[in-house]
């Protein structure tokens, strides 16, 4: 196995369509906005989690499928608390709620993963440690059953930050990973998605591409441990009918993943190439650290502000080295929740919770 490189200290703890029709159709969340931060809440330490930003409107929703979603984003939380409760690390918390939601069919990761445009499935993850900003992260891999575990193989055990495709595989077989056949990631349902997205892209060319990542999502998690330390991670399978090769924000550090003792950590799910050219994850944490400004300002400055004026759909979990959580989001719903010391579980999907 290959050593780690030396890991970098921070220098302080203490430091496109119109735009007025995309206003129209977003929630209420993205428009006027009073107090940020005045709702907003703290935990000592803790974790949020995210199962994708989009097209989750109750009036398509049943309630079981509700309740699928509800329990599997519960038992991600109660995960990544029975690490931090026992005094774990923020970088094992993510990876034990991603774990999970990487081993579901409801999620666009891992088991859930969606189809490329020539039927098969590639999946991206990145995982950040706030306490030394090492990173690690893989692209385009197919036959790795949770990426997360190969995302934090390659930042703890090689000296890069990111593995791709074949090179990622042969990794992962090196650390002793689980590896799966290609079918385990097939299911019925991603396969119709891909065929109707096919069918749209006939009729309105690149447009079926947003339409399916509107309605699918990634996982992401953001863990603050007793130490005081941070950490994100994310996983994704991209998204529908995605050509091959491509790679989105989730395994981008800085875009889709990010983490930071001296500001926060952020989880991002949304219109990846969009995330890449804002780095959004970075720009929020910058904003925090360099402006004073809070993790709900500085969250929603930049969902609901910068992406808004570009018709960038997404949003984003993020958690403060304060303990300040924010889940902001400019889409009719996202798959999230948080818990604290407390075990008490906050699990939302709509605009509305």
């Amino acid at each position: 196995m290959l050593q780690p490189m030396p890991r970098i200290r921070p220098r302080s703890a203490a430091l496109l369509g119109c735009a007025a029709v995309l206003a129209a159709a977003l929630p209420p969340a993205a428009h006027a906005q009073t107090d940020p931060a005045a709702d907003a809440p703290r935990v000592r330490w803790g974790l949020v989690i995210h199962g994708g930003a989009g097209t989750i409107r109750r009036a398509q929703m049943t309630d079981e499928r509700a309740a699928e979603y509800t329990a599997k984003l519960t038992e991600a939380l109660r995960a990544g608390h029975a690490v931090l409760v026992e005094g774990g690390s923020a970088v094992d918390a993510v990876v034990a709620a991603i774990t999970i939601m990487e081993d579901s069919p409801l999620f666009n990761a891992g088991k859930g993963a969606v189809f490329t445009s020539s039927g098969t499935n590639e999946l991206d993850a990145s995982i950040m440690s706030g306490a030394d900003l090492n990173a690690g992260a893989v692209a385009g891999v197919k036959r790795v059953k949770n990426p997360i575990l190969l995302a934090r193989a390659v930042m703890d055990g090689s000296p890069h930050v990111m593995f791709a495709r074949d090179g990622a595989e042969s990794f992962a077989e090196e650390q002793g990973l689980e590896i799966v056949e290609e079918s385990y990631f097939y299911t019925e349902s991603r396969m119709r998605a891909l065929e109707r997205a096919k069918e749209e892209a006939e009729q309105g060319g690149s447009a079926a591409l947003r339409t399916e990542s509107e309605k699918l999502g990634t996982v992401g998690a953001v863990a603050l441990d007793r130490n005081g330390d941070l950490a994100a991670g994310t996983s994704t399978g991209g998204i529908t009918n995605k050509l091959w090769g491509r790679v989105g924000d989730s395994p981008i550090i800085g875009a889709g993943t990010y983490a930071s003792n001296e500001s926060c950590g952020v989880s991002a799910t949304g219109q990846g190439e969009f995330f890449i050219r804002n780095v959004v994850a970075y720009d929020i944490c910058a904003r925090v650290l360099y402006t004073g400004a809070s993790i709900t300002q500085a969250t929603r400055t930049v969902i609901q502000e910068r992406l808004v004026d570009q018709n960038v759909l997404g949003g984003v979990v993020v958690l403060g080295a304060d303990g300040e959580i924010a889940m902001e989001f400019n889409t009719d719903g996202m798959y999230r929740g948080w818990i604290g010391p407390d075990g008490e579980v906050t699990v939302k999907m709509y605009a509305d919770d």
